[in-house]
């Protein structure tokens, strides 16, 4: 992508609301209210309190707009931007990691692939974008791919992509995140978004897990 492009063709928001909810306990109302206002830093707010609501839609598809915007000033093509997308998906996903592990303080650590992509399917689906999965497959033809799949991602459903940079997919932020909790709860893998459109789902996005060999070893001898 050449730097003309990247100038004239910016990723936007679509269809987002005229004005923003309240976050971190402000809103529109003049300067002379906030005075008033017994807020709290978010910093020292308990991490279980805070479950379900740390941030409005609309804050986080505008968030993920100037994100890409601005990493699509520093690429070379949508190669590098999605490998990008992807770097701070993986940095998410530490973070998110680490979250939900102290949230769900009675679940048992993972030890077997399935229960393990069920975790992601489920629980870390749920607690990042509001939903479960709505799918969760096994390659048929490869042993080591299963596949997790989104009909309606947020990441893609409040983006305008120009023509120019049509390919790109920025289910690459979740496969970041996803990447980031197999490595953390030792299943390493490579993981990989793709576009797969069906009937009624043009942005369906298909995240493919390729196990490492040593998982494979391991799952084999677990059973």
């Amino acid at each position: 992508m050449s730097s003309s492009a990247s100038a004239t063709s910016r990723l936007s928001v679509m269809s987002m609301a005229a004005s923003l909810p309240s976050v971190g306990g402000y809103s529109s109302a003049p300067s002379s209210i906030y005075a008033k206002r017994n807020t709290t830093n978010i910093l020292e707010r308990h991490l279980n309190k805070t479950r379900g609501a740390e941030v409005s839609v609309n804050a986080f598809a505008f968030l993920f707009s100037e994100m890409l915007q601005y990493t699509q000033k520093r690429v070379n093509g949508i190669q590098d931007l999605e490998r990008k997308l992807n770097e701070l998906g993986y940095r998410v996903g530490i973070r998110a990691l680490d979250l939900l592990v102290w949230r769900e303080k009675n679940s048992k650590r993972e030890t077997r692939v399935l229960g393990m992509l069920y975790f992601i399917h489920t629980t870390v689906w749920k607690a990042m974008f509001g939903k479960q999965a709505d799918s969760l497959e096994k390659s048929t033809e490869n042993e080591d791919e299963y596949m997790i799949s989104d009909n309606d991602p947020m990441v893609s459903k409040f983006i305008s992509i120009p023509k120019d940079v049509s390919q790109l997919n920025c289910g690459a932020f979740m496969a970041g995140i996803v990447e980031a909790i197999m490595d953390g709860c030792q299943f390493p893998s490579r993981v990989t978004a793709h576009t797969v459109p069906i009937d009624g789902f043009p942005l369906r996005t298909t995240i493919l897990i390729k196990l490492d060999r040593e998982v494979l070893e391991r799952e084999e001898q677990l059973k």
